[in-house]
């Protein structure tokens, strides 16, 4: 398959990774390099120049996964890799520029790619800040992360903070917010928290940031924990390695009205579709300091 200067060899294109189980489609290995070919125009500004982590199924959804952060010595010489410390070294991660780097890792079975908030050259420093809403329960209350969602926005934009909404494809929704990357992850991860505890000091009933789940009750679980070095999240467009093969999608805001939407709307049979939508063309493209927004957000503080 060739992918602009490269040619990528896609082995055993009828294996299933996504069984037919319960009524869910069933999608073969070929169907996912098909899909993260099509994606790839909407998908790739979104990880180039960042470490990934790979979510690698092998032999499908339903067997051993392998969260892969090394790129292995037999990996093209074409793909990109960043050497980035880690406690007691460094670790090469694989860094995905171009198409042809997102069809060879479609091939490696890597479902999923988690990146970083952070770009190389300036691993310390994240240009995203993620909070994602979490419902409690087996089954999840999409209602509460819709209204969870809502209470988020009418904050940021009381902060003056741009910021985009993302199905997870998993339970709930991503709220991101551009930053300027100027600030490092201990500044970005205690502005995330303050976020959340204002929000929940307005609404606890319904609100939490109680990291163990048997604290949490019935309430909606606001975690910031990815906003630190070397964590991740789930990329844009992303496959989610769940039978259906759903994929964390963009959304605009007023899609939030939706009442079909929960957090496996979209799948790789349809996320190209919204893809075209331009979902986040109102995001801001230059991130925005947190220093104005720090001053607005301890004014509104409890004491």
């Amino acid at each position: 398959m060739r992918a602009g200067r490269h040619t990528v060899q896609v082995h055993r294109q009828d294996k299933v990774l996504f069984p037919g189980d319960g009524g869910a489609q069933e999608y073969t290995k070929g169907d996912l390099v098909d899909y993260y070919r099509s994606v790839a125009p909407f998908m790739l500004p979104h990880l180039r120049g960042r470490p990934l982590m790979l979510e690698r199924h092998p032999d499908g959804v339903d067997g051993p996964r392998f969260m892969q952060k090394n790129t292995p010595d037999n990996y093209p010489e074409w793909i990109t890799r960043v050497e980035v410390a880690k406690e007691g070294g460094t670790v090469c991660h694989p860094v995905c520029d171009d198409t042809a780097t997102l069809l060879y890792l479609a091939d490696q079975a890597a479902v999923t790619l988690h990146r970083w908030l952070s770009r190389v050259g300036s691993v310390e420093r994240p240009d995203r800040l993620v909070l994602d809403l979490d419902p409690a329960g087996d089954a999840g209350d999409f209602a509460a992360v819709r209204e969870a969602a809502r209470l988020l926005r009418e904050l940021l934009d009381e902060l003056k903070l741009p910021s985009a909404l993302m199905t997870t494809g998993s339970r709930g929704l991503h709220v991101v917010v551009p930053l300027d990357g100027h600030h490092d992850f201990d500044e970005v991860r205690a502005f995330a928290r303050d976020i959340a505890d204002t929000l929940v000091a307005g609404h606890p009933d319904r609100l939490t940031t109680a990291a163990r789940k048997k604290d949490r009750g019935d309430r909606l679980y606001l975690d910031t924990g990815r906003n630190a070095y070397a964590q991740t999240a789930v990329a844009p467009y992303t496959v989610r390695a769940t039978p259906g093969a759903p994929v964390a999608t963009p959304l605009a805001w007023a899609q939030l009205d939706d009442p079909g939407l929960d957090a496996r709307r979209w799948t790789i049979a349809d996320a190209v579709e919204q893809a075209r939508t331009d979902p986040w063309g109102d995001v801001p493209t230059k991130g925005r300091s947190l220093g104005p927004a720090r001053r607005r957000l301890d004014a509104l503080m409890p004491s």
